[in-house]
């Protein structure tokens, strides 16, 4: 009863229910005040007076009701988005049959004059989308749905439907050196009202500030009553240093390349970050995933296994209630080969957070190294579910399932992958791995002039890339091309490094298994 008491409480407050009956009631105050004082020497009849009070009291019901249904904006009178009949009872205000407030993040617009800044737009508008799921009575469309939206110029009202969402929140920035203007408006997917919209100017070091005042702007608009312990969860702080956090953005963006550099360049900003702040917990989640792919696909010298090990059990020390410290540590299980402990720190890290995509990626590709590839699969399927815009995932589940023999179900998935990479391709053309995965699953499905083309683009982006090279080689053994198969495969070989249990067990080379080079290459 007292949530309720609260919540409606919260309803009046962002309708302004109260503040029109303050308001009121000391305008009638001075009116009757004014009656009584030039009533009698106008020498007006006493039933003036009684009329006057009369219409007073009576008015003041009528007022707050108009205050419940109409909002007097800039643009002038507007009735209220939400009413009593959708909003349960004038107990919380919502658009869907379900009567629960829910929200979708879009990603920020990049405002800056260079254009550069779009790792901090995404960062911004992921910090408030996390804030918000800590809010109870709030739906909030994970990251990859509406993340899916970026550089996208359809009506809002047609994301909110297709996210089946009540608001949307979008935004912009425009960073300068250490200055910040941030604009962000809440919009009403039934009828395009903005809801609530606000400017912040601020220097940097306020970003935290002002995403925290976001997220419970957004929280009050929505009519939900924030408990102490919620306004505590939702600040989104990750780090004491703006700075620090900056960095961090800056690892994530050349994480998500997957590219030998990248990762190098990754781990850089990720030690800048643990620089600034030692113990900002993402950053070592960070630099320990950077360490374990390095140990895989670039330098398998065993100095980035003891690194990804030291960095993963520093951010487990740090924050072992967070989800992302558990799938960096399970993916430094995985270089270890101890495959039990990390699956285990995989199903933590999902327990945790069931909506973040790594823990899923990672246990498939933990699952695919021990052999185990049915559940690899469904792995990859659940991956893809919590990210649709992830081709990976779809990509190689579709390899598995060849593996496995079930061809028509691996078709059917590459047909789904196709879509998705082409859109991330408009996107991101100089992505080499989306090319080399393509390639692949276009041969499969039988589009061999295309597929050679993608495969082509992946080389001349990155020739000298180890992991290209093994995508490369799996796409020649494919085509039964061996020669040219064996010789990427030493190219990469020499180039960085390639996993032997993965290549064991790669359905795509098979072609190549009692081959003496292949035999020699899985030796060494």
């Amino acid at each position: 009863m007292s949530e309720e008491i609260n919540r409606f409480y919260s309803e009046l407050k962002r309708r302004k229910v109260i503040r029109v009956g303050m308001i009121y009631a000391i305008g009638g105050w001075f009116l009757l005040q004014f009656g009584e004082v030039t009533f009698e020497p106008l020498e007006l009849p006493a039933w003036a007076m009684r009329t006057l009070i009369y219409a007073v009291v009576a008015a003041f019901p009528l007022a707050l009701v108009l205050a419940w249904f109409f909002d007097l904006t800039r643009q002038g009178i507007r009735r209220d988005p939400f009413d009593l009949k959708s909003s349960g009872a004038g107990l919380g205000p919502s658009l869907n049959t379900a009567g629960s407030p829910s929200i979708a993040v879009l990603p920020f617009s990049d405002m800056s004059e260079e254009q550069d800044q779009g790792y901090f737009c995404e960062g911004v508008a992921e910090a408030i989308l996390n804030a918000l799921t800590r809010v109870k009575d709030l739906q909030v469309a994970s990251r990859t749905s509406s993340f899916q939206f970026k550089n996208m110029s359809a009506d809002i009202r047609d994301i909110g439907r297709q996210l089946s969402v009540n608001t949307v929140l979008e935004g912009s920035v425009q960073k300068s050196q250490d200055r910040l203007r941030i604009n962000a408006q809440l919009i009403n997917v039934q009828d395009g009202y903005h809801l609530w919209s606000r400017q912040f100017d601020a220097d940097l070091k306020n970003i935290f500030e002002i995403q925290d005042e976001i997220a419970k702007s957004i929280a009050e608009v929505e009519a939900l009553g924030l408990s102490a312990p919620e306004q505590n969860a939702i600040k989104t702080a990750p780090t004491k240093d703006v700075r620090a956090y900056d960095y961090y953005l800056r690892g994530r963006q050349f994480f998500h390349r997957f590219r030998g550099n990248d990762m190098v360049y990754a781990r850089q900003m990720f030690d800048e970050a643990i620089e600034i702040d030692p113990d900002f917990t993402l950053a070592w989640a960070g630099r320990a995933d950077c360490h374990a792919f390095v140990e895989m696909y670039v330098k398998a010298d065993g100095e980035n296994r003891i690194e990804a090990t030291r960095s993963s059990e520093r951010a487990l020390q740090l924050d072992s209630a967070c989800a992302e410290p558990h799938a960096s540590r399970g993916l430094a299980y995985l270089v270890n080969e101890q495959y039990e402990e990390a699956m285990e720190e995989f199903e933590t890290a999902i327990r945790l957070n069931p909506n973040l995509f790594e823990p899923y990626y990672y246990y498939a590709r933990a699952s695919f190294h021990q052999g185990k590839l049915q559940k690899a699969a469904d792995l990859f399927a659940k991956a893809s579910e919590v990210n649709p815009e992830d081709y990976q995932s779809r990509v190689l589940r579709s390899h598995v399932l060849a593996g496995l023999e079930q061809i028509e179900l691996s078709k059917e998935a590459g047909r789904e992958a196709i879509p998705v990479i082409e859109k991330h391709l408009k996107w991101n053309p100089d992505d080499a791995r989306a090319f080399y995965l393509g390639a692949g699953t276009l041969l499969q499905l039988g589009q061999r002039d295309r597929a050679e083309n993608w495969i082509g683009k992946a080389l001349s982006i990155d020739p000298t890339d180890s992991v290209v090279l093994y995508n490369v080689a799996c796409f020649y053994a494919l085509d039964g091309q061996i020669d040219k198969a064996l010789n990427c495969l030493e190219s990469a070989a020499n180039h960085g490094a390639v996993n032997g249990s993965w290549m064991e067990h790669d359905n795509d080379l098979a072609i190549l298994r009692e081959e003496p080079r292949f035999q020699a290459l899985l030796k060494q």
